[in-house]
């Protein structure tokens, strides 16, 4: 270790007296008015000190003014050294910086922008093309990139698969160009499970609307099948009137607009009333002879009774 790192960090007298001479460097670097009051020192070494000054520029809440003096050896003038702008312990910051790559969602993407795809994304995986370089039709083939560097080279109408750049006739590329197996990448089994666990999370049978659903979508009539191994459990909404309309949804999701759903229920016959009100049930105001709740009594013994 060596002997200046043994010493004493202790501010220098001189150096920490020198307020106002660190205040007027600030204050020329600083717009006017941007330089408050001083909040304090720090030694950086033996006879350099850093004052520090509030900052009042909008934005910069926390912030500080740093101005470190510094003293020769055996001198009694105190120089100044640079002035900056440093953050203090409570400053407001800006966030760490995120790649482009990684802050990009869903949905951010619009008319013009261009997604450049990772070579090492594990989404895809080779194709079948026969060779292996990629196609010619391809944007990452060596002779796309040739052409767009040639200085007499014309810009082509049309994404690039629709250029007139294919493979000769008879060779094994050209058999793959033919049916529809000549692609550069296609999707991995990471990538097929990736979107389907991003559809089922969208329009699967979880969802409230399949929950309340009269029907599953593998039995609607609006269902758009789809090709390869995605078949077996998606498909594509076909009803403008349905919230799926256009995306991909799990053949166990549904909604009110089932094909099958046109006829309307029949409403529920009502329960019958406790009373019914609609009969009347005579009460004489005699019991009847042969009722038998009451003796038969003559006229002539309900007189001396009193009864009338």
């Amino acid at each position: 270790m060596s002997a200046a790192t043994t010493r004493s960090r202790t501010p220098d007298r001189l150096c920490a007296e020198a307020v106002d001479l660190a205040r007027a460097a600030a204050e020329e670097a600083a717009a006017p008015g941007v330089v408050g009051e001083h909040v304090g020192l720090v030694s950086e070494g033996d006879r350099v000190v850093t004052h520090f000054f509030e900052c009042k520029e909008l934005g910069y809440r926390g912030w500080r003014w740093a101005a470190t003096v510094a003293r020769a050896s055996r001198a009694k003038f105190v120089t100044l050294d640079e002035v900056v702008l440093l953050p203090g312990p409570d400053a407001v910051l800006a966030p760490e910086w995120v790649p482009w790559s990684e802050r990009l969602r869903p949905g951010d993407m619009g008319p013009g922008d261009l997604l450049p795809t990772d070579a090492e994304d594990l989404r895809l995986e080779p194709g079948y093309s026969g060779e292996d370089e990629p196609v010619a039709s391809s944007a990452v083939s060596s002779e796309m990139a040739e052409l767009v560097e040639a200085e007499d080279a014309e810009v082509t109408a049309g994404p690039p698969a629709k250029l007139t750049t294919v493979p000769s006739r008879g060779s094994i590329a050209a058999l793959a160009e033919e049916l529809g197996m000549r692609r550069a990448r296609v999707l991995s089994r990471y990538g097929l499970h990736v979107a389907a666990d991003r559809w089922e999370e969208s329009f699967g049978a979880k969802t409230p609307m399949a929950q309340a659903a009269p029907a599953s979508c593998v039995t609607c009539g609006f269902l758009v099948p789809l090709g390869g191994s995605l078949g077996q459990a998606f498909g594509l909404c076909a009803n403008e009137f349905s919230p799926a309309d256009g995306r991909v949804v799990s053949l166990a999701y549904g909604c009110g607009g089932h094909s099958e759903a046109a006829v309307m229920p029949k409403p529920p016959r009502p329960a019958p009333p406790v009373i019914d009100e609609t009969r009347v049930d005579p009460f004489p105001l005699r019991p009847a002879p042969d009722s038998g709740s009451v003796p038969v009594v003559s006229d002539e013994d309900a007189a001396e009774l009193g009864h009338s």
